[in-house]
């Protein structure tokens, strides 16, 4: 194995954690619970779960080797494995490709993480006491039609993106998820313990685990399949950059199984703590996005202890978005840092602004630049829809399909560890099933 040239994690809990965080954020908080709502609950989870072991589990694996073999950025650690394996550098495309992902998925994420930190304040000034559900409506479209409101919080969330990543890898980065990780565990509990008492607890269990399969169509298969490879922070150069600073001694099998349990479990407690105040208050549980900043805030205002649940709440989701947020902006740190002489705090400001700037183009998106449309989109849709259905898929593509197909046997049996039986299984998952799900995911996109 190559020489580890920079920085790494000071030990595998820190990776763990640092991996987890990026993993659990607003996909696990907030799109999983709608998804669950708008899919018919426990079949979607059932059919999620083995997406995440076919799909997700290689791809995840797939890319740390690429990181700690390349022991480089995205870009250079698939180019020089290429070249090491006899390949060409145009594989180099498939790091590119998962940085730039990255770097537009935080410039709307920022945006989506100011609304949380917007909602942490109104939830601790009492805004949602008392309003009824238009109301609570009427607070969300204005904060939408407001570009300065949007402009201040987008602009407060990205400022502490780039406050914790520029501290580095292990002062940055893992100091953060050794605080915020513990801490939303610690509020997932608390609010899951409040689910507890409201009297609509079976209802939720029997909601998300006891399955209807007869609302399983081919939607919600590929929802589910999307939905694990959101998840994870696969295609998006994350994965790429944590693994170039892990050391040779973990194990990668093992450490991905211990991130996919707690990002699943984290997602699982996620649900068990939405549904229940979400019946209670005889809400709708499909309701789509609007699921955490309009159902919940309406049920925050009228409950009692509602201020203190919300703001717990609105911390939770406000964690989750940090941990990820940071992860999406490391791969293009890392790259400025290892192709230019900035230092990282430079790198850092730099990657940091272009992404605000960004930002504030998908931040207008909802108001003065509504009517602005590329491809009938607008650019915040734009972004998204770029990202989720082109870049990740094929970047996760590219990555599977790279490490099962074209890295030379010898590292990658290096690297698993596994028995004869184990690699048999390993090629049929990573060669055929792994790449057949993100193809079908892929195509379903444009269906």
């Amino acid at each position: 194995m190559a020489k580890l040239a920079h920085a790494q994690w000071s030990s595998k809990m820190a990776f763990v954690l640092a991996a987890a965080g990026s993993a659990v954020g607003l996909g696990n908080i907030w799109r999983f619970s709608y998804l669950v709502g708008e899919s018919g609950g426990a079949a979607f989870v059932l059919v999620y779960l083995a997406c995440v072991a076919l799909v997700g589990v290689p791809i995840l694996i797939s890319e740390w080797m690429i990181g700690r073999r390349g022991q480089k950025n995205p870009i250079d650690s698939m180019a020089e494995l290429a070249e090491k394996s006899g390949k060409t550098k145009a594989w180099a495309l498939v790091g590119f490709s998962g940085m730039l992902a990255g770097f537009l998925i935080l410039s709307f994420y920022s945006v989506i993480g100011g609304w949380s930190l917007n909602y942490t304040l109104n939830a601790v000034t009492g805004v949602f006491s008392g309003q009824d559900a238009d109301s609570i409506s009427a607070i969300f479209t204005g904060m939408l039609a407001s570009p300065g409101t949007l402009l201040l919080w987008h602009s407060a969330f990205m400022l502490l993106v780039i406050g914790i990543v520029a501290r580095g890898v292990t002062k940055g980065l893992e100091s953060a998820v050794r605080s915020m990780m513990p801490a939303l565990v610690i509020l997932m509990l608390i609010l899951v313990g409040y689910g507890m008492t409201t009297g609509h607890f079976g209802e939720t269990l029997a909601f998300m685990f006891s399955p209807d399969w007869g609302a399983l169509d081919g939607g919600v298969v590929l929802a589910a399949m999307g939905q694990a490879f959101f998840t994870l922070s696969l295609g998006m150069g994350i994965m790429m950059a944590y693994g170039s600073y892990l050391g040779e001694d973990v194990k990668l099998l093992s450490t991905a199984r211990t991130v996919i349990i707690l990002d699943t479990v984290i997602a699982l407690l996620a649900g068990l703590a939405i549904f229940p105040i979400v019946f209670a208050n005889g809400l709708d549980a499909g309701e789509g996005p609007g699921l955490i900043f309009i159902t919940l805030p309406n049920a925050f205002g009228n409950m009692t202890g509602g201020v203190i649940l919300g703001l717990m709440f609105f911390l939770l989701l406000t964690f989750a978005a940090l941990t990820s947020a940071i992860s999406l902006l490391e791969p293009t740190v890392e790259m400025l840092e290892e192709r230019t002489s900035l230092p990282r705090v430079t790198a850092t400001i730099v990657s940091g602004i272009a992404v605000w700037l960004l930002g504030i183009a998908a931040l207008l998106s909802f108001n003065a630049w509504s009517e602005f449309l590329i491809f009938g989109l607008n650019v915040f849709d734009l972004l998204d829809t770029f990202t989720a259905k082109i870049l990740l898929p094929l970047t996760g593509l590219g990555a599977v399909v790279f490490v099962a197909w074209r890295l030379d046997r010898k590292s990658v049996e290096t690297e698993l560890e596994l028995s004869a039986t184990g690699l048999t299984v390993w090629n049929i998952v990573a060669r055929v099933i792994a790449p057949i799900g993100v193809i079908a995911v892929f195509i379903a996109g444009f269906m």
